[in-house]
This record gives C-alpha cells, sequence and structure tokens, in this order.
C-alpha cells in the first residue's frame, strides 16, 4: 500500500509540475533560513559547554550600589580566591585571571602581538583544556613558564619543537615553553593564544596584592562541588567585603560559567538579559518563516481541492477510507518537504561561507553527529505533518456524491481558511518589516548621535616598549609634529573607546556620607581637548604652561552633576588619598557604551609610565596614507623592538554597534526570504484564481473590459487581504519594538514612517506578484477559454 501511495504521490507531484516547483521552492527556502538560524542559535547556546565541569563552575561577580543603581562587574579582588579555597569546603578549585590582553611575544626575530592570560595553576584543572605535548600535569608552575596555543606555537617555531625553548615576553623576561595545548574552541567565552602564572603578573604588577580587597581587576573562576547549593553558598558569601573593611560596600556573588555569555546583563544586582534576548528573536524568526513556508503549503494544496475532488470522490466510492486518504496526503506533503529539505541543504551550503564572514564565525552543519540527522529528522516529519495537516483533512472529509456530481472547492469555508493563511504570512513579514525599519532607525540614531568629540582622523598608537620612556616619548611627539602629518598630540591612560578603571574614594565637600559615586578615572595629557576634539564648559585642562598641575583634576559636566557642586572650580577633592583641586569642567564624551548616558568621569595629569595610548590628531592637509606611512617609520625607528600598533579612533568605536548590526542584517535578510515565500504563496494562489476564472474573464472582454479593469478585479481581493494583515500587524510590530527599544537609555520615538513603509512596501509587493500572472490572463485571447463552449 505504501509503494502504490508512493507512486501517485510522484504522479501528482509530476502532474502538477508548477504547484510542486512553488510549493517544493518555498519549503526549501523556508527550511534553509530556519535550520540556517537554528545552527547558529545552537552554537550560542553551546559556549562555554566543552569543558567537563562546566555545569558547576561559577563565575565570581560584586555588585555595588553607586550613581543611583546598582552596578554588577564580574571583576573581584586577588585576594579573594586563595580566602575561598582555605575557608570554604565546598569549593573544589577557584582560580584568578586577568581578563586577555594583547602583549608582545617573541623567539628570536619573530616578534608577534597575542593575546595572553595570567592564571593560577587551578586555572587548568577549572577548564580543562587540550594539551597536545610538554608538560600536560601542571605546567604553570614554574613563575617563568609559558603554555601556547597550537597556532602562536607554529608562528613562532615552525616545525621546530617549542617544547623547553625560552621565549621573551615583551623584550624581557625569558619564559620557558612548558606545553602546547589545541587552539581554544570558537565558542569560548575567554580566548586567548597564550598563558603565563599568576605569580609573574603579581611580579610585574605588586599593587595588585598591596590594595587587598579595595581593588577589583581579575577575574575569578570557582568549581562548586555540586550546582544545587548555588544559592546556599551565595548566601554564605555575599558580606565577604564587609568582614574585611567597614567601608566595603559591594555584595559578592557567583554566576554560571556556562550562563555567562548569553546571560550577563544586570540591572539593580538582577540578571535581566544579555545576548539570550537576541538569540530569543532568531529562534522566533527561525520558526516563523518555516510556519509561513508551511502555510503556502496549506494554501496551494486546497487551492486545488477542485482538481482533487473528483479523485477523492473516486476513491472513496471504491472503497477507500478516510484513514487511508489521510495517509496518502500526509505521504505526498513529508515527500514534498523531503525534496525541499535536500534543495535547502544545497542553498544551506552555498550560503554558509557568506554568513560565517558576516557572523565572524565557523558554522558548519554536523553530518558526523546523530543529534543533528535526529532533529533534521524531526524537521523534515514536522514540516510535512504540519503543511500537509490542513489540507488531508480537509480532501478527504469531500463526500463522495457531492463531489461525483460536480462539487467544487470553492465553498465559504476553503476560501476563508486560504484567506486567513494569507493574512496570517503578510502579518508576520509587516511586522518583520516595522522591526527592521525601527532598528535601523536605531542604529543610525545612535550612531550619529554626538559623541562629544571628533573621531574622524583620529588615531591612537599603543605606548610599548621604549615608548613608555618620558624621554622617548617626548621625542615621538617632538618628530611627529615636526613632520606636518599631524596637527595635535596627547596622552590617554587607556584607548579612549575602552572602559576606563571605576573610583569609588572620591570625596568632596557637602558629600553625602552614604552616597557612593563611581567615577571612571582616566589620566590625560597636554592638548587632550585640542587633539580630541572635545570641549570646556568651565576653567582648563592641562598645558605646557601649567607646570604645577600634578595635584590638580578635571571632571565633566556628568560628575558635576552627581556631586551637586554649583561652582565647582577652584574646589578641593580628596582623590587617592590626596588633595586635589578642581581647575576646569569637560563637556561630556562617549567613551565606553554609546547606548547608555555618560557616567561621572574624572581625569587628572597622565603620569607617563602608566602605559595607554599616543592620541594623534592627522593633518587634513596632507595625504592620509603619506601620513601613516610617515608616523609608522618615526614610531618604528623610536621603538624598533615592537610592532607598530596603530588604528583609526572611529574603526573601533565601530565595533560597539556589532550585536546590533547583526541584528539588523539577520532581520533584513531573513525578513527578505519571509516575504519572498509569501510572493510565491501568493503566485500559486493567483495563478489557480487566475485558471478558475478564465471563463469569466474571456466573456468580461468580450463585453468591454480592458486590460486595467481585468487586473483591478483579480488584484482587489488580494489587495485587500494584504492591506487588513498590516492593520492586524501594526500593534504586535509596536508592542516587539517598544519592548526592544525600552533596554537603551537613548532610543528614538516610534514614528509612523515605518508602518507607512511597511504596507507600501507589502502592498506593492503583492500587487506586482499576482499582477505577474494576471497579466496573461488579462491580454490572453477570449476565444481561446470560450471556443469550446
Amino acid at each position: 500500500m505504501f509503494r502504490l501511495n508512493l507512486k501517485i504521490a510522484l504522479r501528482n507531484l509530476w502532474k502538477n509540475k508548477g504547484f510542486s516547483l512553488i510549493n517544493i521552492g518555498g519549503l526549501a527556502i523556508g527550511l534553509a533560513s530556519c535550520m540556517l538560524l537554528l545552527l547558529y542559535v545552537a552554537y550560542e547556546f553551546s559556549y562555554d559547554k566543552q569543558f567537563k565541569n562546566y555545569n558547576t563552575t561559577y563565575v565570581a561577580y560584586n555588585s555595588l550600589d553607586a550613581n543611583g543603581k546598582i552596578v554588577s562587574l564580574a571583576m573581584t579582588p586577588g585576594v579573594l580566591a586563595p580566602e575561598l579555597k582555605q575557608k570554604y569546603p565546598d569549593v573544589v578549585d577557584v582560580s584568578r585571571s586577568t581578563y586577555p590582553n594583547e602583549q608582545l611575544i617573541s623567539y628570536g626575530a619573530k616578534k608577534i602581538k597575542s593575546k595572553a592570560v595570567f592564571a593560577d595553576p587551578s586555572f587548568l584543572k577549572i577548564l580543562d583544556y587540550e594539551f597536545l605535548s610538554g608538560n600536560t600535569t601542571n605546567p604553570l608552575a614554574n613563575i617563568n613558564s609559558v603554555v601556547l596555543t597550537q597556532t602562536l606555537a607554529k608562528k613562532l617555531f615552525g616545525t621546530e619543537n617549542p617544547i623547553g625553548r625560552i621565549v621573551k615576553l615583551d623584550n624581557n623576561d625569558g619564559l620557558k615553553v612548558e606545553a602546547v595545548m589545541a587552539d581554544l574552541p570558537e565558542n569560548s567565552s575567554i580566548r586567548f593564544e597564550y598563558m603565563m602564572p599568576w605569580k609573574l603578573y603579581e611580579q610585574h604588577e605588586p599593587w595588585t596584592t598591596e590594595e587587598g580587597w579595595g581593588s577589583n581587576f581579575c577575574l575569578t573562576l570557582i568549581q562548586l562541588k555540586s550546582n544545587g547549593i548555588l544559592d546556599q553558598f551565595n548566601g554564605s558569601i555575599k558580606d565577604m567585603y564587609q568582614r574585611h573593611g567597614k567601608n566595603l560596600k559591594p555584595v559578592l556573588f557567583l554566576h554560571p560559567f556556562a550562563k555567562w555569555h548569553l546571560y550577563d546583563q544586570f540591572e539593580n544586582g538582577k540578571l535581566v538579559g544579555g545576548k539570550i534576548d537576541q538569540l530569543k528573536i532568531f529562534f522566533l524568526l527561525a520558526i516563523c518563516i518555516l510556519l509561513i513556508a508551511c502555510v503556502n503549503f496549506m494554501n496551494l494544496s486546497t487551492a486545488r481541492s477542485e482538481k482533487r475532488a473528483k479523485e477523492v470522490g473516486v476513491r472513496k466510492a471504491i472503497g477507500s477510507s478516510r484513514k487511508s486518504l489521510i495517509s496518502q496526503f500526509i505521504l505526498e506533503s513529508i515527500l514534498l518537504s523531503l525534496i525541499g529539505t535536500v534543495i535547502a541543504f544545497i542553498l544551506l551550503e552555498i550560503s554558509l561561507p557568506y554568513f560565517n564572514e558576516l557572523l565572524n564565525i565557523n558554522l558548519v552543519i554536523q553530518y558526523q553527529d546523530w543529534r543533528y540527522w535526529l532533529v533534521l529528522a524531526g524537521l523534515i516529519i514536522f514540516t510535512g505533518l504540519l503543511a500537509g495537516s490542513y489540507p488531508a483533512f480537509y480532501l478527504s472529509s469531500f463526500e463522495p456524491i457531492k463531489v461525483l456530481k460536480g462539487f467544487g472547492s470553492t465553498t465559504g469555508s476553503a476560501i476563508s481558511v486560504r484567506k486567513v493563511l494569507v493574512v496570517s504570512q503578510f502579518v508576520f513579514a509587516a511586522c518583520l518589516i516595522v522591526c527592521t525599519a525601527v532598528i535601523y532607525q536605531q542604529l543610525n540614531y545612535i550612531k550619529n548621535k554626538p559623541i562629544g568629540y571628533e573621531q574622524g582622523n583620529l588615531i591612537q598608537i599603543t605606548l610599548q616598549g621604549n615608548l613608555k620612556d618620558k624621554g622617548k616619548l617626548d621625542l615621538l611627539n617632538e618628530r611627529l609634529l615636526k613632520s606636518g602629518a599631524i596637527k595635535r598630540v596627547s596622552l590617554l591612560s587607556m584607548g579612549i573607546d575602552e572602559e576606563g578603571n571605576n573610583n569609588s574614594n572620591t570625596s568632596w565637600p557637602g558629600k553625602n556620607p552614604n552616597e557612593m559615586v563611581l567615577f571612571n578615572e582616566r589620566g590625560i595629557g597636554y592638548d587632550f581637548v585640542e587633539t580630541i576634539g572635545a570641549e570646556m564648559i568651565s576653567g582648563r585642562a592641562f598645558g605646557r604652561e601649567f607646570p604645577g598641575d600634578s595635584n590638580k583634576v578635571v571632571f565633566n559636566q556628568a560628575a558635576i552633576k552627581t556631586m551637586g557642586l554649583k561652582n565647582p572650580i577652584g574646589s578641593v577633592i580628596s582623590f587617592r588619598g590626596c588633595s586635589c583641586t578642581i581647575i576646569g569642567v569637560m563637556k561630556d564624551f562617549v567613551s565606553e557604551s554609546p547606548y547608555k548616558k555618560v557616567g561621572p568621569m574624572i581625569f587628572y595629569q597622565s603620569n607617563k609610565n602608566e602605559g595607554g595610548v599616543v592620541l594623534v590628531r592627522l593633518n587634513e592637509g596632507q595625504n592620509i596614507s603619506a601620513s601613516l606611512s610617515q608616523i609608522d617609520a618615526i614610531v618604528k625607528e623610536i621603538n624598533p623592538d615592537y610592532p607598530v600598533d596603530r588604528k583609526f579612533v572611529n574603526e573601533s568605536f565601530e565595533v560597539k554597534f556589532k550585536n546590533e548590526k547583526l541584528l539588523g542584517t539577520l532581520s533584513n535578510w531573513f525578513g527578505g526570504f519571509a516575504i519572498f515565500i509569501s510572493c510565491l504563496g501568493l503566485l500559486g494562489l493567483a495563478l489557480f484564481m487566475a485558471e478558475q476564472r478564465k471563463k469569466e474573464i474571456s466573456i468580461r472582454k468580450v463585453l468591454g473590459a480592458s486590460t486595467g479593469n481585468i487586473l483591478t478585479l483579480l488584484n482587489k481581493d488580494f489587495i485587500k487581504l494584504v492591506a487588513i494583515a498590516n492593520v492586524i500587524a501594526f500593534p504586535l510590530a509596536y508592542i516587539i519594538i517598544n519592548k526592544w527599544l525600552s533596554t537603551f537609555e537613548y532610543r528614538i520615538s516610534i514614528s509612523f514612517l515605518p508602518f507607512v513603509l511597511a504596507i507600501l512596501v507589502s502592498i506593492l509587493i503583492a500587487a506586482i506578484t499576482v499582477s505577474m500572472q494576471s497579466v496573461k490572463v488579462a491580454k490572453a485571447n477570449p476565444v481561446d477559454a470560450l471556443k469550446y463552449e
């Protein structure tokens, strides 16, 4: 029986090539889009789950009530880890590490800047990376040891065995290569190319041990005995800061390491989400696109019901049960779904390289993973059953006597169902158009919003090697200015687009002793304001004509407003344990997130030995390429042992918009696919309606109807349905986009333009799609349709 049903299904597909092609094409695009989005969602969910003990590993956070809100950061003191290990029996292991930072590593003439971390030996027990060679037991035991990843080892040593070789860190420390590990998986939150012992970091930065509980600077990973004791453990450690100092106010808690990538946003001490919110959108998008493809199938199958009615009647008359008919139609649906899946695979393989480049990841189809095939089989069956369920039950319900007498499929119920299906398709399409338009409006608003300084022609050069020396740095500044390649030069203690160090120990006249204010502190050099193109509201900044400014500070507007100082210039404050005088107020400029309001900032005179960057304003009167070549040559001459590390500020600032640009791009692409699939359904329905009304149209033409009249007649019903879909979609789109916008402190007001765009685009696309078929019928010779009467 199965073999017979399969033959009938294949014959029906071949007999109705046009409908089959539209059905298979719609299903293929829907399945390919769905699979691609699900691949991405699965990839993001797999982050940090490759480690054996990922479900009992946690990241230490501290929450601090400051600036009128609770700020939660995954940064803790270096003294936390030893105390947790010593005093809490539920702790299996604990490790400190720095956040990955680029540093120079060299072997002979090969000098490479790569991301490095300093970590305790226990770091490699908590996160069980794969080792390829060398000391796999305890490679970080020796203070002058280093562990390399496979790719970095090949770059430094080529085919030479790296184990036991001596490399140099920043051209100074000699480090022995103890082991080589496999390259880190791409779905790993902590990414580095080499690792060194924590003791070496403490030797380089002695302040890390001197400041005790008063400085949060490192990442602390904790492995517990069980994941069921998290709440109890958090209750026992929450007041750990207060036990070590009455003035310490942070609250300590642990956050699951496996959730860190997707759930990393906290508001007022509560977890509110993170990248998971974006993934929910993509998952919903995947399901909706698949549903649209299934709706297409239902639409076209019920539209062909008149042609299948007599077949159903004859089969019922000769004894076929309704159950066997349902099985037949479901089999046809699953067969279509299977053919569509094969084509979807081809589309997926073709499109994967583009999307990998777009997302900057490496999505691959896991052909060898049985779970992938299980999910795929489930997707095919789900699609086949969903798409074929309504047509199967609808067609199998025909009564033999009525259909053999000439009963048609143009009953009101069938028509109403098809209308509902068309409307549901375009509801989703209209929602996507509105949401995509608002996403682009919001992104452009944030990108074009004044940031308080001039990014154009502004570059930053990392201070490293000789450039940290005062004499060499002064020589660099002098030669750069003399070259004519630049107009201004200044110093900053970190990249202008980076998050700064936070200080909560600043006090001023009239400060509420119970109030906690976090200041983002930065060291700046002479001519800083002029170099970046910022603006002083009052007072002055640091200048060469004022050599005694070591105990002076400058605040931004947000800081003065938070402090409540009416006449700030000349006020004496306590900063870093010293009395300092406020000499100026700088206009707010964006340095961290462009989506949030600028926080309080304090600027002090930069200590040239603390590192950071040289900020350079290019001379617009010279060719940019020539200027950059001059700058590189001067930097290389003064600092020959290090590669030149410079970048345009606007390029690094652009990275801050990565997630929103990705959301906008994917919404645009897959929204386009959804609209295209919907249009395929409309095309199929238009094809069917034109065929059904061929004689009616011919009679109208004989009686004098013009081509325009015929087109209007055929199009108006479809246009009406699309218009209804927009009316239903607009409230839904408004709710969705309003919720998304509420996550931004700086956001646009939702205007009527995206809704006007949605209705114009959807109606225009629908009209063009239907007219493609309608024009053929309207221009056909009436005799061809009427001559057989």
